[in-house]
């Protein structure tokens, strides 16, 4: 069955995103506007800079659709910014900053340092299966605390420095989340996972 999956492109990644999930299976659209965003079966929120897409979330008139639509079981992924965005709550942000709650969650904005603090790492995913994923954290958040109706998929290894046993994949129901961005790597796996999710939906 053939899905068609929206990607937010008010600013961030969307174009690696898109050759992703196309590659994944699923026909791709970019999402700017409410009539966009009823037009698909799912979402991906990508990474780029929260705050700014948070702005302007609110100058399309695109914030609240898109938070009643994930209330309502759209299926949704985000990667890096795309987890701030998730979330239901955001630490170290700009007091006008907001998130879509999709996920109960505490992230950490920048957590794991400025640009130059980027790094990459193996990363065993729960559901994902073969060899360890390799996962980039850019300027990436991390995640302090999680719901009850929250599952953990990946922590940072041990052996990782002081950030080893970090939370940095989630979901929830059919929202999913990543700290990392499998869109840069090549690996269609967290993709294919979430494609798959969003046609068994």
């Amino acid at each position: 069955m053939t899905v068609r999956i929206g990607v937010l492109a008010l600013q961030g990644d969307v174009r690696e995103h898109r050759h992703a999930l196309e590659a994944a299976g699923a026909v791709t659209t970019t999402v700017r506007t409410a009539e966009d965003l009823a037009a698909v079966d799912g979402i991906v929120i990508p990474g780029g800079e929260s705050t700014t897409m948070s702005r302007l979330l609110g100058v399309f008139d695109l914030f609240d659709p898109l938070r009643d639509a994930l209330a309502a079981g759209l299926p949704a992924y985000g990667s890096c910014a795309g987890m701030i965005l998730l979330a239901s709550e955001v630490l170290d942000t700009r007091p006008d900053a907001r998130c879509l709650g999709a996920i109960d969650m505490t992230v950490r904005r920048n957590a794991f340092g400025r640009q130059v603090d980027s790094f990459e790492t193996d990363l065993a995913v729960e559901g994902v299966d073969g060899a360890p994923v390799r996962a980039v954290f850019i300027r990436a958040p991390w995640v302090e605390r999680v719901g009850e109706g929250v599952e953990v998929l990946a922590r940072v290894p041990a052996g990782a420095g002081p950030t080893a046993g970090t939370v940095v994949a989630v979901r929830q129901g059919v929202t999913m989340a990543t700290s990392f961005h499998p869109e840069v790597t090549g690996d269609l796996r967290i993709h294919r996972r979430f494609v798959d999710s969003v046609r068994r939906r």
